[in-house]
């Protein structure tokens, strides 16, 4: 593939750690003998063996490249990297790189002080082979790039068995909640529940209950970044939600990212809620139901009301106690190059989809069987993500918001949806309770 699409002031990525070096401590001693004390740490959340195996890939290249530094991955999850970056960031003892967590996130650690502005290693990826926009949502206050995407992420696809669905005399696919509701119960029967919902104090519930506000027609905040969740959209949303939970299985109410892909997966739930890696899992684990799936974007209360598709905007990004500043954004930059890039899609296809153009349209990308199997799902869940949102992110009208991922992280939605919804509490005093909270945050 040719490189010229990337290379920005004689940068390219294959090149960058000796153009970062030139103005570091590197720079000062042989490359060999610099690197030679030079280990790279490098966290994600996202840790399948297939993933694993493009990370080796990645590694191992970077590595060739540069003799005698050497990367270690680490595992995080998705639910448990807040602790973990914590105290990381608490005893200075941090990853030199982060991959896969939230934009939100990365906002929030930004106006802390702890990230690294990424501007140069957005120029050696080269700024013009985004897709246009893409990097709009890591732009912080201050002008500058927090981090860059890994990949985009479609992370609240409605998916559907149309075997199911011939069975029950469906004939099309939900577009409003009274036609999801609908063709759940007709779906609901011989052992098999109509969605997989969450219902957990974690991160999941509260980022599908924030797109299901926004499926009202509602939003968290205004775009002066007022709390607005006191509204008509956020009390239709709450009872969407509960109308849902006795179509759900009984676990629902712990489930989280990992449970809600394993009941559709497994067959047992009638529709989904998540990103691609459905494609995969299920050819790889219930072949049986692989030609009857496929997805639509998550329905709304009324079709008066656009879609939003929750993306979280898989990021990289350098924590700023990095003691290898330089050579952590060489290796940023390698992850794009595109051998190893490649692998990494392909290791969960349509789970994480291409930020870079010339990888979208790379026959190499192309040419794999999930993606050609299912290319109209492969290109809705890639329009989606392109045109998606976060809490971090509402709209085009919204600027961001870097106490976004604080208040993920503090419960306060999934808790709203827990008293209302499986509490039976009064829906007003709870709203009230979490509009307070979330004020407190944004002031704290």
């Amino acid at each position: 593939m040719n490189h010229s699409s990337n290379r920005r002031n004689g940068l390219t990525r294959r090149t960058a750690l000796k153009g970062f070096a030139a103005t570091s401590a590197l720079a000062a001693a042989p490359m060999r003998a610099a690197a030679q004390e030079t280990t790279l740490r490098w966290w994600s959340p996202q840790s399948a063996p297939a993933q694993v195996a493009a990370y080796e890939t990645q590694i191992a290249n970077f590595e060739a490249a540069n003799p005698g530094i050497k990367v270690m991955f680490e595992t995080t999850s998705d639910e448990g990297y807040a602790p973990q970056l914590a105290a990381a960031f608490s005893s200075g003892e941090v990853p030199d790189i982060v991959t896969h967590l939230p934009s939100f996130a990365i906002q929030t650690y930004y106006s802390n002080g702890l990230v690294e502005p990424f501007n140069d290693v957005i120029e050696a990826i080269g700024a013009d082979d985004y897709f246009p926009g893409a990097n709009d949502v890591f732009k912080a206050a201050d002008g500058n790039f927090v981090g860059t995407g890994i990949g985009n992420s479609a992370a609240n696809m409605c998916w559907l068995r149309t075997d199911l669905m011939a069975e029950a005399g469906i004939d099309k696919a939900p577009e409003t909640w009274d036609e999801l509701r609908a063709a759940c119960q007709a779906m609901q029967k011989g052992g098999i529940f109509g969605a997989p919902l969450p219902y957990g104090r974690n991160s999941m519930t509260s980022l599908i209950f924030i797109g299901v506000i926004h499926q009202a027609g509602g939003q968290v905040f205004d775009t002066d970044l007022n709390v607005a969740l006191d509204t008509q959209a956020t009390r239709d949303a709450l009872e969407f939600y509960a109308s849902m939970r006795e179509l759900c299985p009984p676990g629902a109410t712990n489930y989280s990212w990992g449970e809600a892909i394993t009941a559709f997966v497994s067959g047992a739930t009638a529709t989904g809620i998540y990103t691609g890696r459905v494609l995969g899992n299920t050819n790889a684990q219930n072949p049986g139901i692989a030609d009857s799936i496929t997805c639509v974007r998550y329905p709304r209360l009324s079709t008066d009301i656009a879609p939003w598709t929750f993306n979280d905007f898989p990021s990289v990004f350098i924590p700023k106690q990095s003691p290898n500043i330089d050579a952590a954004k060489a290796f940023a930059a390698s992850l794009f190059d595109p051998e190893g890039y490649i692998q990494q899609f392909h290791a969960a296809p349509g789970h994480v989809l291409p930020v870079l153009q010339s990888i979208n349209n790379n026959p190499d990308y192309q040419a794999n069987e999930i993606i050609q199997k299912y290319p109209d799902e492969v290109e809705l869940m890639a329009e989606s993500a392109a045109g998606g949102f976060n809490l971090g992110y509402e709209s085009a009208d919204h600027p961001s918001n870097d106490k976004a991922g604080e208040i993920v992280g503090s419960g306060a939605i999934a808790d709203l949806v827990q008293r209302v919804v499986l509490n039976g509490e009064d829906a007003d005093a709870v709203i009230g309770d979490t509009v307070a909270t979330i004020e407190g945050i944004m002031k704290g």
